[in-house]
């Protein structure tokens, strides 16, 4: 069975960073190309930023330079180191293969931008 298990999101000030996390199962990882999605309270979900099986990286043209996707092979996980957040990052992130397999998401991690 297919698992993703992300973590890392919580309550942040404007300004402020995280760091989210998702740990693969059940999938040969290194073969996959990789993203991070979020969807907000009545927004569809998008794609944030990916990396492909050779590490390249593509981002949402409103993350661009503020987050950074990469990825570790030897421990089937991927990260996203988010800066500079914004109040409109607040969203659900999950992580999921290119393109998505709907039947793979799992709970995600809540990420909240607010003073």
């Amino acid at each position: 069975q297919v698992q993703f298990v992300e973590s890392g999101g919580g309550l942040v000030q404007p300004g402020g960073s995280l760091r989210l996390s998702c740990a693969a199962s059940g999938i040969i990882f290194r073969l996959y190309d990789m993203a991070w999605y979020r969807q907000a309270p009545g927004k569809q979900r998008e794609l944030v930023a990916s990396i492909s099986r050779v590490d390249m990286t593509n981002y949402a043209e409103s993350v661009k330079g503020r987050f950074t996707i990469s990825r570790d092979k030897a421990k089937n996980t991927v990260y996203l180191q988010m800066n500079s957040l914004k109040p409109e990052d607040t969203a659900v992130y999950y992580c999921n293969v290119v393109p998505e397999r709907s039947n793979w998401y799992r709970q995600g991690t809540q990420v909240t931008v607010s003073s």
